[in-house]
């Protein structure tokens, strides 16, 4: 298979994934590690959803954005590691052009909507403490439906402007993209026209929507902490504080990834490629891993239904 690197042709119907390049030798070691992370993932985040399903005392709105959370986590990594196994383990690096815009689409889209879960998580941790007595009444089926909606559809929106510029200019440098999967602004560095409207957009979206959710879900924990410190006794307190530990672990598991994959990407001149690559990785297939981890360990609900499901296989 020959692909030049070379101004010889005009739009190319495939591009070709380098996978991680300066370390291709290593792409069958890397990829154990990586394969372990996503079958933890998958099997995590299904059992997730099991169990929520199959339990009604945890049909709440809390279990039911947990199991948004595990659906966005499955599409994240699905989105990206299949084809990157392919790359590393068969060494098959070409990819329709409309399969890399689809693909950049999917992972781009279902990390802001992960986003918005986390501040749906929020505003149901704030009205379970600060106002316990409303929560039935304030998220009702009707309004977690709603917030679904609204969180679904601003992933979606704010994303298709992505492939939608992408698949209207013209490519002509090379069709040779230096990563494992069809990143952003690594598809739009390699056209010929004139794309700053697409970068400033897509650091406009980088930059703003984590900013604000992560205003958001500040904002209401500032008021569960006024309202935890307000309580009577210790025990009540550290009750309360038990009941965010899981969300705050959650997020501090995918916003921290995300915040230093982009301090070291605007540093990215004084980093090898391959480190930035594995970084990017790391940012996308490690939270799904470890979200059903942190939420069977630090829930007490989801860890009782799962020690039950698996006492009752026993017997």
């Amino acid at each position: 298979m020959s692909h030049s690197n070379k101004t010889d042709f005009t739009n190319p119907s495939t591009f070709i994934l380098l996978g991680i390049p300066g370390l291709e030798s290593a792409h069958v070691w890397i990829s154990i590690p990586l394969c372990t992370i996503y079958t933890i993932a998958v099997l995590g985040n299904f059992t997730i959803l099991f169990i929520v399903k199959r339990e009604p005392s945890l049909h709440e709105p809390m279990y039911y954005f947990l199991c948004m959370l595990a659906v966005s986590d499955l599409v994240l990594c699905t989105s990206i590691l299949p084809k990157m196994l392919s790359i590393f383990w068969f060494n098959s690096r070409e990819i329709y052009f409309s399969a890399c815009l689809t693909q950049m689409y999917f992972f781009n889209c279902f990390a802001i909507m992960e986003s918005g879960i986390f501040v749906a998580m929020a505003f149901d941790r704030y009205v379970a403490i600060c106002h316990p007595l409303r929560h039935s009444t304030i998220l009702t089926n009707r309004v977690v439906l709603k917030i679904g909606l609204a969180v679904v559809l601003r992933g979606c929106l704010l994303i298709l402007p992505f492939p939608l510029l992408a698949s209207r200019w013209t490519y002509c440098k090379t069709n040779i993209i230096p990563h494992t999967y069809c990143k952003h602004i690594s598809v739009v560095n390699l056209a010929c026209a004139d794309f700053r409207a697409s970068s400033y957009y897509s650091l406009s979206v980088t930059f703003f929507v984590p900013s604000m959710d992560v205003s958001f879900i500040a904002m209401s924990y500032i008021q569960i902490l006024r309202a935890i410190f307000s309580l009577p006794t210790k025990d009540a307190q550290l009750k309360s504080i038990g009941t965010c530990s899981s969300h705050l672990c959650a997020m501090l598991v995918f916003y921290i990834p995300d915040i230093f994959s982009s301090v070291m990407h605007r540093i990215g001149n004084t980093m090898p490629l391959y480190l930035l690559i594995l970084i990017a990785n790391v940012y996308l297939l490690v939270p799904p891993m470890l979200h059903p981890i942190i939420y069977g360990v630090r829930t007490k609900q989801i860890r009782d239904r799962l020690l039950s499901l698996f006492t009752h296989k026993r017997t």
